[in-house]
């Protein structure tokens, strides 16, 4: 399964999901509630993904696995860039995404993250 696909059948099982293109055709934007957490897009002819993590946590995966790097045009902090690669752990592309995802939630107004939470039980 390629990068952007797996990025993709994660995200949109999750509640209050948008997915936009403000850059143009070739680069979508998830977002939950207004909020990105998710960049797809191409760099040189290869196929990428932007997301949020925690700056320790970011650090450990660029050291750990070569295809992460600090996030393309992001906080170098904040965001990761995960390129494709043969050697790709579908794992830990879902545990990714799931995990910036959760980020942003995480900092959102107290009546969203109440709402995302019920309509987490209900799936």
């Amino acid at each position: 399964m390629t990068l952007h696909t797996l990025a993709a059948q994660t995200a949109l099982k999750l509640p209050e999901l948008k997915v936009t293109q403000p850059f143009g055709e070739g680069c979508d934007v998830y977002k939950v509630m207004d909020k990105v957490f998710m960049l797809t897009f191409h760099l040189q002819g290869k196929a990428a993904i932007n997301l949020k993590v925690e700056p320790e946590h970011g650090a450990m995966l660029r050291d750990i696995y070569p295809y992460i790097r600090t996030g393309w045009h992001m906080n170098k902090q904040h965001w990761i860039s995960v390129y494709e690669s043969k050697y790709l752990d579908e794992f830990l592309i879902k545990d990714l995404v799931l995990n910036s995802y959760e980020l942003v939630v995480a900092k959102l107004k107290k009546v969203e993250r109440q709402r995302i939470s019920l309509l987490n039980t209900k799936n």
